[in-house]
């Protein structure tokens, strides 16, 4: 029971990281900036969101023993590392690959009706895809957090 609430506790943390991370990736697509860097700085601006909630509410310490911050700093970026890259690697597949715009014309003509021809099928391919990525690197972030970057010393004694 423990474990499902820290997950969920995981999720709701990981909400307001998503929110940071995907509005700033939006913000920064939408004013002409290349997917990948403003990929990376959505990224790096979560991650430091992620790590501060992480230690304060989801993996609170509860050992006697100090964790030393910026270890944990360390230890969640270089952990949140392994799901930038493979959705960094997953945004070159969906839209570059597979070309998702191809399948997303009716939305960007839906959005050019409204008077926003700025958001095209290309647009909207980068959006999707950044969250198809989701699905993959919530999981694979809470396990590492957990098992690595967050985890109680005090167990192993």
């Amino acid at each position: 029971m423990k474990n499902l609430w820290q997950f969920i506790k995981f999720g709701l943390v990981g909400i307001s990281n998503t929110l940071i991370s995907e509005g700033l990736y939006c913000l920064f697509v939408f004013f002409g900036m290349h997917y990948l860097p403003a990929y990376f700085l959505g990224f790096t601006i979560s991650v430091f969101n992620a790590y501060y909630w992480n230690n304060r509410y989801v993996f609170k310490n509860e050992s006697e023993q100090k964790r030393v911050w910026w270890k944990v700093l360390l230890k969640t970026y270089v952990s949140y590392l392994a799901g930038f890259i493979i959705s960094s690697v997953l945004l070159v597949f969906w839209i570059d690959i597979v070309q998702l715009s191809k399948y997303l014309s009716g939305i960007a003509e839906i959005c050019a009706g409204w008077g926003f021809e700025s958001l095209d099928a290309y647009f909207w391919s980068e959006i999707i895809a950044a969250g198809l990525n989701l699905l993959i690197v919530v999981p694979l972030n809470f396990l590492v957090n957990k098992f690595w970057a967050f985890k109680d010393h005090k167990k192993e004694i």
